[in-house]
C-alpha cells in the first residue's frame, strides 16, 4: 500500500521559487488581517458573496449547475432543492457552512472527513459518509472525444487503511512544524489519488482545502472564493494534478506542480481582496470608482464577469452602469458583443 510521509517538505529539495511564494503569501495574510480590522462591514459583505461564488464554482467544476436565481435562493435557504444538481448544491452549501462556522473545533481525522461527506451528500438519494465499496477509475477524454482510463485510484479494499495513514501523516507533519502552505496541497493531491468516495471526491477536496487553510490561519477563502479561482483556471488545475499524480502508485510522483498551482491560486485570492479595496488617485474608492480602476489598470481587455469576480461586493447593475458611463465618456473601448464583450482603456493612438 502507498506510504504517506510529508516530513520531506522540511528539507532543501523544495525549489526556492516555491518557498518564495509561500513567504509572500504570509505577508499578504497580514495585509488581509489589517483590512478586516479596518473594514468589518465590507468583510461581512464579502463573506456572503464568497459563499455564493464558492457554492457555484465548486459545483460548476463538476458540471453541476442551476440558474443564478435558484442558486441564490438555495444558498439563502429560501427554496428547497429540485432535482439532483440542486440536491448536490444544497449539500455543498451545508458542508461549507459547517466549515465557516465551526472550523476551529473540527479535528482533522477520518471521522471528520466522513462526516463532511455525509453532510455534502445528505440531500441526495445515494447518501454519503462511507468509503467506496467498489473500485473506481478516473476517465479522461481526448480532443477527439475518445475516453480512456486517466488514473486508477487505490482499490476499495485499501481505501480505509490508506485514509487512516493519510490523516496521521498530515497530523505528524503539522506537529513537526512543516509549512502548511506546502503541506496542504500534498495532502489534497494524495486524497484525490486515493479517491475514497464513490461520488463527490473533487468537491470534498475543495471543502477540505478550505478547512485546512482556515485552521492554519489562511482564511482568505471566506472572503474571496478559492473554488471560483479553480473554476476559472481549471485547465491549469487538471494539468498540475496530472503532472503531480504521475508515478503516484510507485511513490515517485512530484508534488511540486500541484503545490505551485495551489500557491498561485491562493495568491490570486489575496490579490482579489486587494483589488476590492482599490484606490483612485490616492482616495478610498466608491464602488463605481473601483470598477473604473480595475478596467483602466487591467493589462488586457477584461470581461464583465471578470470585473465582478475581482469585485464580488459590487452588483452587476453597478458594473454595467459604470461601463456604460465610461464608454459614453470615451475613456474605454469595447471589443466583442454580449457575453464575449471585453473592455479596456481606450488607446490614445
Amino acid at each position: 500500500m502507498r506510504r504517506f510521509d510529508y516530513l520531506f517538505l522540511r528539507d532543501s529539495s523544495i525549489p526556492a521559487s516555491i518557498l518564495g511564494k509561500a513567504v509572500s503569501i504570509g505577508s499578504y495574510r497580514e495585509m488581509a488581517r489589517n483590512l478586516a480590522i479596518e473594514h468589518p462591514a465590507n468583510f461581512s459583505e464579502l463573506e456572503r458573496s464568497a459563499k455564493l461564488l464558492s457554492i457555484k464554482g465548486s459545483n460548476a467544476i463538476e458540471g453541476i449547475r442551476t440558474t443564478d436565481k435558484r442558486l441564490e435562493s438555495l444558498a439563502d435557504r429560501l427554496a428547497e432543492p429540485i432535482g439532483q444538481d440542486e440536491e448536490e448544491i444544497a449539500g455543498y452549501r451545508d458542508a461549507l457552512s459547517m466549515i465557516h462556522d465551526g472550523y476551529r473545533d473540527m479535528i482533522i481525522d477520518t471521522e471528520t472527513i466522513l462526516g463532511l461527506h455525509r453532510i455534502m451528500m445528505s440531500h441526495t438519494s445515494e447518501g454519503g459518509g462511507h468509503y467506496k465499496t467498489s473500485d473506481n477509475v478516473i476517465i479522461g477524454i481526448d480532443e477527439h472525444g475518445n475516453r480512456s482510463v486517466h488514473f486508477r485510484p487505490l482499490s476499495h479494499t485499501e481505501t480505509p487503511a490508506a485514509m487512516e495513514q493519510l490523516v496521521w501523516a498530515y497530523v505528524d507533519a503539522e506537529q513537526s512544524g512543516v509549512d502548511p502552505l506546502l503541506l496542504i496541497p500534498c495532502f489534497i493531491l494524495d486524497f484525490l489519488s486515493i479517491h475514497p468516495f464513490a461520488d463527490g471526491n473533487g468537491r470534498m477536496s475543495r471543502l477540505l482545502t478550505l478547512l485546512l487553510y482556515y485552521r492554519a490561519g489562511f482564511d482568505i477563502g471566506r472572503y474571496i472564493s478559492f473554488e471560483e479561482r479553480i473554476d476559472f483556471t481549471k485547465d491549469r488545475y487538471y494539468d498540475a494534478l496530472t503532472r503531480s499524480s504521475s508515478g503516484w502508485h510507485e511513490q515517485r510522483n512530484d508534488y511540486v506542480p500541484f503545490i505551485s498551482y495551489y500557491l498561485d491560486t491562493l495568491f490570486l485570492c489575496y490579490r482579489g481582496l486587494d483589488r476590492c479595496f482599490a484606490t483612485v488617485e490616492g482616495r478610498r474608492a466608491t464602488k463605481s470608482n473601483r470598477v473604473e480602476a480595475v478596467v483602466l489598470n487591467s493589462l488586457f481587455p477584461i470581461s464583465k464577469r471578470e470585473i465582478m469576480s475581482i469585485l464580488p461586493d459590487v452588483s452587476q447593475t453597478t458594473v454595467e452602469a459604470c461601463l456604460h458611463r465610461m464608454l459614453s465618456e470615451g475613456t474605454i473601448e469595447k471589443r466583442g458583443a454580449n457575453r464575449n464583450a471585453r473592455y479596456r482603456r481606450k488607446s490614445s493612438v
